[in-house]
């Protein structure tokens, strides 16, 4: 009798395993997504921090714009990928994502096609060494991430 019993308790253990492991997996690799999404979107916030403050210089120099235009620029594109379904507040992980980043995609979208298209801007006047026109393209820049933030990230606290 006892042989049965861990027979059975063997059985149930196996069972409770491989019920269980699809779902850490795949909550792992939400999480995984939200902390990706969370150091992506720290070198955007770094990166227009420093191109602010250089332009802020009373000679800022143009290959440290250049380069923090290129920057910004080539994360802005990548950022629709940084929002996986699945990873958001309802796979169980801590994130800064309104659920409207998936529910209103279409918004979302066309609010990421607002940033890049900002970026562009600003990496062609950048490039073009207009560095008084790309400080004046700032402004649009922090407009288009204000954009984005009010309508699809909770408020920091």
């Amino acid at each position: 009798m006892n042989k049965m019993r861990a027979i059975w308790t063997g059985l149930a253990l196996v069972a409770g395993i491989a019920t269980a492991a699809p779902a850490a997996l795949a909550q792992s690799a939400a999480a995984k997504a939200a902390t990706a999404r969370k150091e992506n979107f720290k070198q955007v916030g770094a990166t227009f921090k420093a191109i602010r403050d250089e332009m802020a210089k009373g000679s800022p120099d143009p290959a440290v714009i250049k380069a923090g235009a290129q920057k910004l620029n080539g994360l802005a594109r990548q950022l629709p990928g940084w929002f996986p379904r699945g990873s958001g507040a309802e796979a169980g992980v801590k994130t800064g994502a309104k659920p409207g980043v998936w529910t209103d995609a279409a918004g979302f979208a066309a609010a990421v096609r607002g940033f890049q298209g900002e970026t562009t801007r600003f990496q062609q006047l950048a490039m073009a060494g207009d560095m008084d026109a790309a400080k004046g393209q700032i402004r649009a820049l922090g407009g288009a991430c204000k954009t984005c933030h009010d309508k699809y990230r909770v408020p920091e606290t």
